[in-house]
């Protein structure tokens, strides 16, 4: 039950943070957001301000930014459709309720034969059934349509559309989702420096030593400067280490400066098995710097150390030396949130940044449906000097989520595999 909470949670922070993103951008854009949606399916819990509904679902697993006219934004009303029309005190339609599942006693039936909710604003039809008589009544501008399933949100006019924002504009809010997950990693790894006290240092000093260690048992002690490993003069602790590791099993020279005196030590690192990679270690840690400038410059050190990861293993996606061990779904990461969340609250923090450092790289791969792929149809409109027809659009969107859901079968049918394989 743990595990599952935290794995709630996390997502739902990384979906909140990403999609957040979008929609301020979006808004300061002069983009009309429908819909503001933590979690998928059935809706939990609704409520409307500023012209944007807001939403949460019962599966929490994603999550979405509806935005006018954009290309997943479905707007129209079919003909034939039954609906009950409220009217503002100018005897505009203020509403068009076509939902079963809320009544308004306060409108008018009509049966829906024409709509035009983009341009012109208006709704024509049949009142109380009669056919007899066609009515053509005027829309509000802000009006809002109570759909199927019982969501209010409002109509999407055209000058509020996506389509209608500039191409920059536009480009900042495909990017800013990512940008988020981008800044709020760095946040959190500043959090989780704080929280664990202090950052890894590569200066050339002994951190922790190992009780019954090598080094221990060669009275090194923490504080202590490492200045030569065999005859190897060392400036950083990732030197000194590398050094050592080349020696297992062997009579090893090593100098260190405690309180400006030097001591020439003889120490037999150990044999150890990293990796399937027999190493020697003679039982230090590295050193933590525990200054606030540390901590706070972690954000930005960790940031880019998870990314460059990332990037090599896209490198390999692209290069052909690829294995879908290296990616994890919903499945793999609920796996690694229960072993992380077994370390405490300082590894669940750093396992959070991980997370929304991935998400945002992920998302910026050009494949369509994604935020890349967005950015990607932008600069080719920009090129072009008109707009993509939406048509094509929505194919190579298509095109790109059928991808994704194929990548996301896989992903998880490896996970499944593993997890039976232990």
């Amino acid at each position: 039950m743990k595990t599952i909470i935290i794995f709630i949670i996390i997502f739902g922070l990384l979906v909140l943070v990403h999609e957040f993103g979008h929609y301020y951008f979006a808004r300061k854009s002069g983009i009309l957001v429908r819909e503001f949606s933590i979690g998928m399916g059935p809706k939990l819990f609704a409520t409307r301000k500023n012209g944007t509904t807001y939403t949460i679902r019962w599966l929490p697993l994603g999550g979405y930014v509806r935005m006018a006219g954009a290309a997943d934004d479905e707007a129209e009303i079919d003909a034939g459709t039954m609906a009950t029309l409220i009217f503002d005190a100018n005897h505009k339609v203020q509403t068009i309720n076509t939902s079963d599942k809320i009544v308004s006693t306060d409108g008018i039936p009509f049966q829906i034969s024409k709509t035009d909710l983009e341009h012109e604003l208006y709704v024509e039809g049949y009142e109380n059934g009669d056919e007899s008589e066609l009515k053509h009544f005027a829309v509000n501008h802000d009006a809002t349509i109570i759909e199927k399933d019982g969501t209010e949100v409002q109509i999407a006019p055209i000058d509020v559309q996506f389509q209608s924002a500039s191409i920059p504009k536009r480009m900042i809010t495909n990017f800013a989702g990512p940008m988020n997950n981008f800044i709020f990693a760095i946040l959190v790894f500043i959090l989780f420096a704080f929280v664990r006290g202090g950052v890894p240092s590569n200066a050339n000093v002994v951190g922790q030593v190992v009780p019954d260690s090598p080094a221990a048992k060669a009275n090194v002690e923490t504080g202590d400067i490492i200045e030569k490993v065999q005859g190897h003069q060392v400036k950083s602790f990732t030197e000194a280490s590398t050094l050592i590791s080349k020696r297992a099993n062997k009579v090893t020279a090593v100098t260190i400066n405690r309180n400006d005196h030097r001591h020439n030590l003889r120490i037999t690192p150990k044999t150890v098995t990293v990796n399937k990679k027999k190493i020697g270690q003679i039982g230090i840690e590295q050193p933590v710097d525990t200054s606030v400038g540390a901590k706070v410059s972690y954000g930005w050190t960790g940031f880019v150390g998870i990314s460059s990861q990332i990037f090599q293993v896209l490198g390999k996606m692209l290069t052909g030396h690829f294995s879908l061990n290296q990616l994890a779904g919903p499945v793999g990461i609920y796996t690694m949130t229960s072993q992380f969340a077994a370390n405490g609250f300082a590894s669940i923090l750093y396992f959070l940044a991980y997370l929304s450092v991935n998400l945002g790289i992920i998302n910026l791969i050009p494949i369509p449906a994604l935020d890349g792929g967005k950015l990607i149809l932008n600069i080719i409109e920009g090129i072009r000097g008109k707009p993509i027809p939406q048509e094509k659009e929505a194919i190579v969107t298509l095109i790109g989520a059928g991808i994704l859901v194929l990548l996301m079968v896989a992903v998880t049918f490896n996970d499944f595999q593993r997890i039976f394989q232990r």
